[in-house]
């Protein structure tokens, strides 16, 4: 975790040195890329969400499509 934290940390500070040295551009913040935990993250709430989903399908026996 702290590695993580690290890593955020040295990315961070080097999107805000290059983001200093080229003040004349016209975009006023440099775009940050999601770290892996976060895109982690995404994918277990999207896999809840289907298995909720998968299983609140399965309680009703009249319906059989998951859609």
């Amino acid at each position: 975790m702290a590695n993580q934290l690290e890593n955020l940390m040295a990315t961070i500070k080097s999107k805000v040195r290059a983001l200093k040295k080229s003040k004349n551009s016209n975009k006023p913040y440099v775009k940050m890329d999601k770290s892996s935990s976060v895109k982690v993250e995404i994918r277990s709430r999207k896999a809840r969400k289907l298995i909720d989903k998968t299983l609140k399908a399965a309680d009703l026996p009249g319906k059989r499509t998951v859609s």
